[in-house]
Parts: structure tokens; sequence; C-alpha cells
């Protein structure tokens, strides 16, 4: 796999200045889902042979995906959106801190080398700063599957002879801790049962895949989950759905400039929560079998939202919602229910103008049309560096969007999109460093 592709000349440092007042117009596409394609290239540690993934969007995440597959002993290779991986047995099943603190996904290869070889060793997860999201519901339902598991020096070190099939009730729905299971549970012996399943549109991709590797799993996408046992999986070719959180962002876009913009390749009925309230501020939304249109709209109203596991809205678009409400007419009130840290993009839009008072998992939103101005402000995480880039298309004067290195984990070429659509908006790139 080629040192991180685009990522070799994105830096760190590198800013997105954005002119503000365009009006954006146009269709634009969007990528594969990062958040589907992750837990898919974990399951290449199941099975030996080649696979080939497409609509895989060139992202950060991806990138540390594939050199932590290659520390595994697999070849990545990508060729456009299509990644081809060539999975060979593992020797050594240990996922090394410098590689996984790059980002929360990566506890995905706990349960597939657990499973497939008795024994993993993987450091605790990284990635963005919006919560405590612990793994404990991952350990504890391996645990109920016959594993041994330990925390040593930073590291999850986990044994098992045989992982076996159990009834497992999540606390909360998780949607990695529902993945890690059933990545796990394709070759336990017996019949797993999670209750209290993930419903997200992730998860019915990665069973798909699965399913098409042999195993045998039934009520993806409800509440309870079933999936008996194989002795053995297979290679296959999977292509990924399209990114839910990317076409709402870039609807979002489109509505927050008074914008015309139609978003192609996507699912639209995995935007419902968010196009239904945008219906209920007074946007009018258009869809089609694999489109969504949002038209111009001179002035919107406030409303609330509260995030929610899905079907609700998604924690993921909260943000982008949130610098949408700075410029309604009245006042929302904003409840982050999944994580506990996800307001810290708040600060950064108060800069700009808005008028938000943040309370523990509350957020009060006084809406204002125009109240927005450019400023200099700093992404936070990866979501809040999309609400920071939409702040500012519909700012007055210019704003300049430092730490992007969040934006490129979850968005292939943001700015390069909204440009075709209308925006002056420009990525510049900081001083090349040596390697």
């Amino acid at each position: 796999y080629p040192a991180p592709g685009r990522c070799t000349i994105m830096s760190d440092l590198d800013t997105v200045v954005i002119k503000g007042g365009a009006t954006l117009s146009g269709q634009v596409a969007t990528g594969g889902a990062k958040n589907a394609a992750l837990p898919l290239l974990f399951a290449t540690l199941l099975a030996d042979g080649r696979y080939r993934f497409r609509n895989v969007p060139d992202l950060r995440d991806i990138d540390s995906t594939a050199l932590l597959l290659e520390h595994l002993g697999i070849a990545v290779e990508r060729d456009g959106e299509t990644l081809t991986v060539h999975a060979a047995e593992c020797e050594h099943p240990e996922a090394p801190y410098d590689i996984v603190r790059k980002m929360r996904a990566s506890i995905l290869c706990l349960g597939p080398l657990l499973a497939r070889y008795g024994r993993a060793r993987v450091s605790l997860p990284g990635g963005c700063a919006i919560g405590s999201r612990p793994i404990n519901l991952h350990i504890e339902a391996l645990e109920q599957m016959g594993a041994e598991i330990d925390i040593e020096n930073g590291y999850v070190v986990a044994r098992a002879g045989h992982l076996h099939g159990a009834r497992l009730v999540f606390e909360n729905a998780t949607v990695g801790g529902t993945e890690n299971v059933m990545l796990a549970a394709t070759l336990a012996r017996g019949t797993t049962v999670i209750e209290n399943a993930a419903k997200e549109p992730e998860i019915i991709d990665l069973a798909d895949c699965l399913v098409k590797m042999g195993a045998r799993i039934d009520g993806a996408g409800s509440s309870v989950i079933t999936i008996e046992g194989v002795d053995q999986l297979r290679s296959c070719d999977h292509h990924v759905i399209p990114d839910r959180i990317e076409a709402g962002t870039l609807l979002i876009a489109g509505a927050i400039t008074g914008g015309d913009v139609r978003v192609n390749h996507c699912i639209p009925g995995h935007i419902d929560a968010l196009t239904q309230r945008m219906v209920e501020c007074g946007f009018r939304i258009d869809t089609g079998s694999d489109w969504v249109r949002v038209l111009p709209c001179d002035g919107w109203r406030s409303h609330d939202i509260s995030t929610a596991p899905y079907p609700g809205f998604p924690t993921d678009l909260q943000a982008q919602y949130m610098a949408l409400m700075t410029l309604a007419d009245g006042t929302s009130v904003i409840t982050e229910r999944i994580f506990e840290n996800r307001f810290m993009h708040v600060q950064e839009l108060v800069r700009m103008g808005a008028n938000i008072t943040p309370k523990t998992q509350v957020a009060i939103v006084r809406g204002q049309p125009g109240v927005l101005n450019g400023a200099q402000v700093m992404a936070t995480d990866l979501r809040a560096s999309a609400s920071l880039v939409l702040a500012g298309l519909a700012a007055r004067g210019e704003t300049t969007v430092s730490r992007i290195y969040h934006l490129d984990r979850g968005y292939e070429r943001l700015e390069a999109k909204l440009e075709r659509l209308g925006a002056h908006i420009e990525r510049r790139p900081s001083e090349p460093q040596a390697a």
C-alpha cells in the first residue's frame, strides 16, 4: 500500500480559507462511507484470499487501517476508489500503539483476530476527543463468548481457545461493539444472539459482506442480530455504501447559503432524520432514488433536535446542524445524548458571532439571520471541523479553519467539492516538512 496516498502531501498544519457569501448551486456526489469501509477492511482478517472493495473513500482513517493491516501481514493496494486486499495468515496478531492511536475504529481488529487466532494484543484506541467512548461493552461481550481479557500497559490482551456463541444484551446500543461481536461470532462455535444491537446502515453493509464471505447472519438492521458460527470463511468483492454523513453535510452546505444543491450517489432514506428536520425548518427537500436536493430558502425557522442511535438524528451531524441553526429565526435547543464532550465547536462558532449557550448535554442556540462573521477558528474534531467550514460559507468576510487534519479523517477533498458548487474556498498548504 503506497504510504498514505493523498495524506503524504496534506500536512497537519494545512488550513482552509473561506470567503463567505457565495450561494452554492449545482450537483455533487458523495463518496463511500468511511464508517462502513473500516469494519469491512477489518473483516479481511477472518479469511485468506483476495478482496476487492469498491467505492472506498481516500481518507486518513482508511490509510491508517491499511497500515495496520500491512503490519498484520495483509497487502493493500489502491486504484482510484478500489482497494484490493491480499489477505494471508497473521503470525503476530498485535495492533501497536503507533498505528492504533490515530483512530477509534482500530479496536475492530480485536474480534476477528481473537476469533481466528485465539489471541490478540491491541492498543487502546485513539481518535477524536469527543468523549470517553469506553470499549467495556466490546470486552464484556467477548468475555461472555469465552475470551480471557486483561488490560496490560495500555494494551487489550485477549486469549481464547475457541470462542463460543452466547446471548448478549448490550446495555446501550453500540455500533463498534455490535460490529466487533459480529466479526468474532462468524467463526465462533454455536449461535450468538445480540440484543439491543445497533441498527445503523453500516451494520447492514458489514453483514451483507460477511454473508458473501460465507457467514450466517440474520436480523442486521434490527435490534436483534443472530449469527450462526461457521468453520471457515472466504474472500469476496463488495461495494461500500454511500456516506450518509457526507451527504448530510453537503445538503446543509447548500441550505446554509440559501442555495440549490443536489447531492447524488446517496441513499435518501439514510438521512431521513436530517431532511425531516430541515423541512420543519422551512426548507424544501426533493428526493429521488439516489439523490437529495435542497432548494433555495430566504430564511428558515429554528427547530430542536436530540441526537439518538439510528434511525434517530445522528450525532455526526449535530455540529453541522448547529451551524445551520445559528442563522435561523428563533431559538433552538440541541441535545447531545451520544457523547458527553461533543460541544467543543461551540466556542469556535461563538468566535464567529453565534449566540450559543452550552450546558452539559444541551446547547441553546439563539439564531439570528446574518449574525456570522469570518474569523480564525480551530477544528477540535472531525465533525466540528465540518461545522466551521459550513459556518464560514455563510459568514461575512474571511474565515480561516486550522487543524484541518481532522477534516481529512472523514471527508475526501471537501473543499474541492464545495468549490465546484461555487464556494470561495481553498486549502492553503503549510511548508513541506522533511520525512
